[in-house]
């Protein structure tokens, strides 16, 4: 029997205890015009592998899966928003941001949307985390959303500190970002998130937001924070790269960078500007233990006004993959596939 896909959109509406509805969107499998043996062509912002070993993609054409053989655009009924970040829960369920309608939870056969409407600060989410309480952290535009499951508790960005609005009934409009984009989040071994902003960088004790410093200048507009396995915490962004193990800050390059990651080697990746000329994207890697001599992987000129390189991502045979501005790329330690770039082939 021929199997036909469909796309599903259902109201379910329950009742919580102040009588509000909410709305879920029950999805099956998508039709087969949006399963495609090539990947996104517009820009891609961050990249996950799942539990199930599929690759997952945040782009403006929506949230793509790779199975291993064809890409399928999991969200082209769902919605038309941006998609912009990426989180699998310790739950199982995808969560993906969008720019202008929140975000959207998955669980594999329902979306449920989340939006200021819900108690979101503001609904556009550049990043999202899950600390080790289970909590989900979401970055925003004008400061950061903490979702336990049943409720949210918002912290707004005030001039130069952040603070929690008590009332719970504030919320930041919707302006495109930035200006007061949440960038990036993560929670550290020591139990302190660490928060970067287009403004300034903040580190959280779980009482009060006090902003990072090196020699009483603060670090700002940091795109990208990690911690890698020996505990040291990573900045990147438009001062460079920046490493801290504790006690003082080492400025690894002071060129822009707009992601970081670490792969399981060690090695510390960076997607930044600098090739031929300032359009020129590069994907570099820092070996453990050389960190002044980055080696960078070919080809330094991606494409052709590429239009950036952002989220990196190990997959678990050892590929890298990375978003650009005209799709997604995987580099194998030899060659970089451009899957957009196959299909213009075939």
């Amino acid at each position: 029997m021929k199997i036909i896909y469909a796309l599903l959109l259902m109201f379910v509406f329950c009742t919580s205890g102040k009588g509000q509805n909410k709305t879920e969107l029950k999805y099956a499998e998508p039709e087969n015009k949006n399963v495609s043996s090539y990947g996104p062509s517009v820009i891609t912002r961050n990249i996950l592998q799942d539990r199930k070993g599929n690759i997952w993609m945040a782009t403006w054409d929506g949230a793509f899966r790779y199975d291993g053989k064809s890409f399928t655009n999991i969200t082209s009924g769902v919605s038309t928003a941006r998609f912009f970040s990426l989180l699998e829960d310790s739950k199982g369920n995808l969560w993906f941001g969008t720019i202008g309608s929140g975000v959207y939870r998955y669980d594999g056969i329902f979306f449920k949307n989340f939006t200021t409407a819900e108690g979101l600060y503001n609904n556009e989410v550049g990043c999202m985390y899950e600390d080790k309480k289970g909590i989900i952290w979401f970055g925003v535009n004008g400061g950061a959303s903490l979702y336990d499951g049943k409720s949210f508790r918002n912290f707004m960005i005030e001039g130069d500190s952040i603070v929690e609005d008590k009332t719970r009934k504030k919320s930041f409009p919707n302006m495109q970002r930035p200006p007061m984009e949440v960038t990036s989040i993560i929670e550290d071994r020591t139990g302190k998130f660490w928060l970067s902003t287009r403004g300034r960088t903040f580190v959280y004790d779980g009482k009060k937001f006090t902003a990072v410093v090196h020699d009483t200048k603060p670090f700002i507009n940091v795109r990208c924070i990690i911690e890698d396995r020996k505990g040291n915490i990573w900045l990147a962004g438009n001062d460079g790269l920046w490493r801290y193990d504790g006690s003082t800050f080492a400025g690894i390059t002071y060129n822009f960078v707009g992601y970081v990651y670490q792969d399981r080697n060690g090695n510390i990746w960076t997607s930044s500007a600098g090739g031929v000329t300032t359009r020129d994207w590069i994907l570099s890697r820092y070996d453990d233990n050389s960190l002044a001599k980055p080696f960078v992987a070919p080809p330094k000129r991606v494409e052709p006004k590429v239009g950036g390189l952002f989220g990196i991502m190990e997959d678990d045979k050892g590929y890298i993959w990375f978003g650009s501005g005209m799709g997604v790329y995987r580099y194998d330690g030899n060659s970089v596939t451009n899957f957009k770039f196959i299909a213009d082939k075939k």
